[in-house]
């Protein structure tokens, strides 16, 4: 089955420029057209899609992305680059999953302390609960 620029955008939530601009700078190599000349989406192109996608979703760049896809054309002697590639990525999205967590804490206790403040009706809760200032401390510093 095969799509038009048009649906391929819809399914993904993007422009059909961007689809373009993906074509241009060879991300999308499969991608054939018809006998008028507009691009034909199959369902191995709309796959491709879901992996760019997904990998800059998870921070890789255009560049990267390209290279992946180019490794990927070459076949089975780029095994061993592209599953490199998707390691180290993987480093990097659960260095960023660390971080977030970390940042979410921060923002839990703040919420936390806020709700306390309200309660207490002042903002200046640490004298009363000196253990949030224990968990401010452990937090921020």
């Amino acid at each position: 089955m095969f799509y038009s620029i048009s649906q391929a955008a819809k399914k993904f939530n993007l422009t059909t420029h961007t689809l373009r601009y993906y074509d241009k700078i060879g991300l999308l190599p499969t991608v054939g057209k018809s006998s008028s000349g507009l691009r034909r989406f199959s369902d191995n192109d709309l796959n491709c899609l879901a992996m760019i996608e997904c990998l800059k979703e998870t921070g890789l760049k255009l560049k990267e992305i390209k290279k992946y896809f180019v490794l990927a054309l070459k076949g089975d002697e780029t095994i061993d680059e592209r599953m490199q590639m998707m390691i180290d990525q993987k480093s990097r999205i659960e260095q960023e999953i660390k971080s977030l967590k970390q940042n979410l804490k921060k923002i839990e206790f703040k919420i936390k302390y806020y709700q306390t403040a309200k309660n207490v009706g002042e903002s200046n809760v640490y004298n009363e609960y000196p253990q949030m200032l224990a968990e401010h401390d452990k937090l921020f510093k």
